[in-house]
């Protein structure tokens, strides 16, 4: 959370943000929706874009670059590089915009954006239901 250090300045002292959604599908195929290329560009990425998986090495130390094309075809660039996978319980990744070439880059929408940022997901199965929590935090190396 931001902390106020008076009316016009704030500082980012922590933050975390935490996402979480239940599927209506067993968590194995839930995982393998993270896991296989076809499965991520039919659903990953912003509203309304048009992913397509570039690189994707499910390991640690391995890749996913993607693209996103917009509607008004604007294009920008993600990865994640993987450090942990235990499938299907979690997934540990730095995340980062990119440019074509894989690189590390600046979000387009503010510098003041952390260059890189560290997740955790993690999948949990209810009843037949699974629930995935992503829990993100800044991460500088």
């Amino acid at each position: 959370m931001a902390e106020m250090e008076n009316d016009s300045v704030t500082e980012i002292k922590s933050c975390e943000l935490i996402i979480s959604r239940v599927f209506d599908a067993p968590r194995e195929l839930v995982f393998k929706a993270y896991a296989e290329s076809e499965r991520l560009e039919r659903w990953w990425g912003a509203k309304d874009f048009k992913t397509r998986v570039e690189k994707l090495d499910f390991r640690p130390g391995g890749v996913f670059l993607y693209s996103m094309r917009s509607p008004d075809s604007r294009q920008m660039w993600g990865k994640f590089v993987y450090r942990e996978i235990v499938a299907p319980e979690r997934i540990v990744f730095i995340n980062s915009f990119a440019d074509e070439d894989g690189n590390t880059i600046r979000a387009p929408f503010s510098p003041i954006w952390p260059l890189e940022v560290l997740s955790v997901m993690t999948f949990a199965e209810h009843e037949g239901k699974t629930t995935v929590t992503v829990r993100s935090v800044p991460f500088y190396d």
